[in-house]
């Protein structure tokens, strides 16, 4: 079967379009043919060799392959496995591309049944294989926040798939949502439902707090803006944080106050497959916007993360296998 594989590290160009043999469904799995997998910034991690070690210690062998997200067509169902799903249904699934499953740019991914769920009823492949990976990490967020409906929630990176999922997430909870943006992007972040937008940069923050003098009772820090969150939160507030909060310039603050950091580890909810179905029933509501931004052959893999690496995207970009 075709991938997009890793054999050296570096840029866009050491993407490559290889042959590798074709998975078969083992017991408690499913197996999907591929038709559309998101490109996301930590697929980029992987091309780099930033989690070589972690490669090297487990199951797989060059080429690695990328990807963690992906829709497709059931076509293989091994024994045991425990799903409703039946060959020749639409499915999304999230995978680990350190795991046994390898990544998910390829045509044909063996997952356990409890990896995939539902895509959303009259969406394409390309629409639905941007929900599982941003999604389930804004659901994780807001999830270890333990709010409440009523609560304030601040939302960084508003524009951004996470950022864009936490608002309408957070207003399918009953949240009230600040969020930031940048003035190209207001517009957008309403249309998600932020009840009231800030601009985004330095001291977004203060910037926060001035709307809401008492102070948000969270912040979802998606875009990672780490120390300039703080003086947004009412003592005793949370922040979830969808990557290292160290690696922002975090560690310590808000100590004083009370503030919890909470760490947002996405792969916990890698075999939730309830998780994954709730996003499936917001989508076919109409209350979560699934958004692509350009779509490339897998041929085209490394030109798809050279656009990713330019900046400046809104929505997701997906590579397709068909």
């Amino acid at each position: 079967m075709r991938a997009v594989g890793v054999t050296e590290y570096g840029g866009p160009a050491v993407l490559k379009l290889v042959n590798i043999p074709r998975p078969t469904a083992g017991p408690g799995q499913i197996r999907i043919r591929v038709h559309a997998a998101t490109v996301n910034p930590g697929d980029t991690l992987l091309r780099r060799g930033d989690l070589d070690e972690l490669l090297r210690s487990g199951p797989l062998r060059p080429p690695y392959i990328p990807g963690m997200e992906a829709a497709g067509i059931v076509d293989e169902i091994g024994r045991d496995a425990r799903t409703d799903l039946q060959v020749g249904n639409r499915v999304m699934t999230i995978v680990m591309p350190i795991d046994a499953t390898g990544g998910a740019y390829a045509e044909y991914l063996a997952v356990d049944a409890d990896q995939a769920a539902p895509a959303p009823a009259g969406i394409t492949h390309i629409k639905a294989a941007t929900l599982p990976m941003n999604g389930l990490t804004a659901r994780r967020a807001l999830d270890v926040l333990h709010l409440h409906p009523g609560e304030t929630v601040a939302v960084t990176g508003a524009a951004g798939a996470v950022g864009g999922y936490a608002i309408q997430l957070a207003k399918a909870d009953g949240l009230r949502v600040i969020a930031d943006a940048a003035p190209a992007d207001e517009n957008l972040v309403a249309a998600l439902g932020a009840d009231q937008i800030v601009p985004r940069g330095p001291d977004v923050g203060l910037r926060i707090r001035q709307w809401w003098p008492g102070g948000v009772d969270a912040v979802v820090d998606a875009s990672l803006q780490g120390a300039q969150v703080v003086p947004a939160l009412r003592d005793g507030g949370q922040i979830a944080a969808v990557r290292m909060w160290e690696l922002a310039g975090g560690a310590g603050l808000g100590e004083n106050r009370g503030i919890t950091v909470r760490d947002v580890f996405v792969p916990e909810y890698t075999h939730r497959k309830d998780k994954l179905d709730e996003l499936r029933v917001l989508a076919e509501n109409g209350e979560l916007t699934l958004r692509v931004a350009r779509t490339y052959p897998a041929t085209e893999a490394a030109e798809a993360h050279r656009a990713l690496e330019a900046g400046g995207i809104r929505g997701r970009i997906v590579l397709t296998f068909d």
